[in-house]
């Protein structure tokens, strides 16, 4: 283990969780999947990290890290990727599935290892990591948890699509992140859905963490023939031509799609690098308009405030 944990730490249970304390990880946890566009063969470890480390993807090929925030995204255009700007090779994309499953169980630190380009796509849901984090478990940290509270509306828009996070009324300590989302596909099998929730381990676990990523069979050709989607199957993304879903066994729930769309926003707010306590709104958003958002908030001093670690020990108390 990279980062030894303190004597004084001990396993958090569902009960005795603390919102307003650090998590990390109980112990290391290991998987193998494929890299849905390049289709490469791909080895993952979790490990757990220490207080106020955040949480940090490891290219174990490269012998290089990079910090999981938002102002180290370099690509937007087909996943979420995170790079190091002195070393354009060093690049870890599709990070937004896992991100989203270490926000549901509120782990705060955590060192991720993967030997190439791309994190594993699994069933291309944050399902399969809800269950690795499970397994590993969470041990509670001796330190404030970083939080940040949205003080005034901040939004970005493209076009007709539009992303805001929105003040929440009451304390901050907890955090509470509520997120509502909705779409709009010409496509018939998707067209206009919408999902919200408010964002705990056990909602996550039970609305969106099965939602898989989808894509329109028309987008699969081009991307083949741009050399994406090597790893990509019906066994790990939904396909819709015009009316109809591709996939044998249909759809896992009512609005997939919209549900999707939320799960991936939950990971892409988690490079806030602190746990948000507001309302994320949003309409055809996706990951470029989400970064932009964080991008905005956080260049704009007025709208964010983060509370001081007294104001937590005093919950603590």
């Amino acid at each position: 283990m990279d980062h030894p944990l303190p004597i004084d730490q001990r396993i958090a249970t569902q009960d005795e969780f603390r919102p307003w304390r650090q998590h990390t990880l109980k112990s290391s946890i290991s998987c193998v999947g494929v890299a849905v566009h390049s289709g490469r063969r791909v080895s993952l470890t979790l490990r757990p990290a220490e207080a106020n480390h955040g949480i940090a993807f490891r290219r174990t090929d490269l012998g290089r890290t990079i910090p999981a925030r938002f102002d180290h995204v370099v690509d937007t255009r087909l996943a979420t990727v995170i790079g190091d700007a002195t070393w354009a090779s060093a690049r870890v994309g599709m990070i937004e599935h896992l991100m989203a499953a270490f926000a549901a169980k509120g782990i705060d630190n955590a060192l991720v290892d993967v030997d190439g380009p791309e994190l594993p796509i699994l069933d291309g849901s944050a399902g399969p990591y809800l269950f690795l984090l499970d397994c590993a478990g969470v041990i509670e940290q001796d330190a404030a948890r970083n939080i940040i509270e949205i003080r005034r509306t901040i939004r970005v828009t493209d076009g007709e699509a539009f992303a805001e996070l929105r003040p929440l009324h009451g304390r901050a300590i907890p955090p509470v992140l509520d997120l509502e989302v909705s779409i709009d596909f010409k496509a018939a099998a998707i067209g206009r859905q919408s999902h919200a929730i408010r964002l705990s381990t056990e909602a996550f676990r039970a609305e969106i963490a099965q939602a898989r990523t989808f894509a329109q069979a028309h987008e699969i050709e081009q991307l083949r023939a741009a050399g994406f989607a090597r790893g990509g199957s019906l066994d790990n993304a939904i396909v819709v031509d015009g009316a109809d879903v591709l996939n044998p066994g249909g759809l896992r729930m009512e609005n997939e799609f919209a549900r999707h769309k939320l799960l991936d926003a939950v990971g892409d707010l988690a490079l806030a690098g602190a746990a948000l306590h507001g309302r994320f709104v949003a309409h055809r958003t996706g990951h470029g308009l989400n970064n932009k958002l964080l991008r905005a908030l956080f260049a704009d001093q007025a709208t964010w405030r983060q509370p001081a670690a007294t104001q937590l020990e005093a919950v603590a108390a």
